[in-house]
């Protein structure tokens, strides 16, 4: 009988922490920052207001692959709330390299043209799909995925909303070639050679 009571109980909190996965939840109705001398009494609506987006309005697009977010970063009353957002631009044949948010799932909306868009599952199953504008696509947390303009002529546009805060980002190319990695590590990792590494590496280098 004790053995099923504990059996239950920590097949009860295995679920209470998967319902609760994702930012913790907090015990008042939004938090001020601990950085400004405000109060909750202290603040008004343009707290709660990101006028960041507001670039995006009448411009051209980018010549490469830009982001703009609405994070807890950039937008403080997001904290506690379990949301975020980015916009992403895609110039014509512009790439948004494999990477990783290992705090959120991702739900991309298209606005303008089309991405070809993927996701890898953990048993390295591939997941893809042709977006048109108006459809939208989940990424899980976690996996690493990336996104595509195919048309080497119209620019792509699309809003992906975040499950979390702070849904965090690591790009592979980037975690995997610039963080420091020995040359040799990488060179038996990936089959080939350490000159090839390091071409690889360069072509990563930030541009002076």
């Amino acid at each position: 009988m004790a053995s099923n009571f504990f059996f239950l109980l920590i097949a009860s909190f295995a679920i209470i922490g998967t319902a609760m996965a994702g930012d913790p939840d907090i015990l008042t109705d939004f938090v001020v920052p601990a950085t400004t001398n405000l109060s909750s009494t202290g603040i008004d609506g343009s707290f709660f207001t990101f006028t960041g987006m507001r670039i995006l309005v009448g411009t051209d697009p980018p010549p490469t692959f830009k982001v703009l977010k609405a994070s807890m970063a950039e937008f403080p009353a997001l904290n506690g709330q379990s949301v975020s957002c980015a916009v992403l631009e895609f110039p014509a044949a512009a790439t948004n390299p494999p990477h990783t948010h290992p705090r959120a799932s991702e739900l991309l909306f298209l606005v303008q043209g089309t991405l070809e868009v993927g996701f890898v599952d953990t048993t390295n199953k591939l997941y893809t799909q042709t977006l048109q504008i108006g459809d939208l696509f989940v990424f899980p947390r976690g996996l690493v995925h990336f996104q595509y303009n195919a048309d080497t002529k119209n620019p792509a546009l699309a809003v992906s909303a975040f499950g979390s805060a702070n849904a965090g980002t690591i790009s592979v190319p980037t975690s995997v070639f610039t963080t420091g990695i020995d040359d040799n590590i990488l060179a038996q990792s990936f089959k080939t050679d350490v000159a090839t590494i390091q071409k690889i590496k360069a072509g990563l280098a930030p541009k002076p």
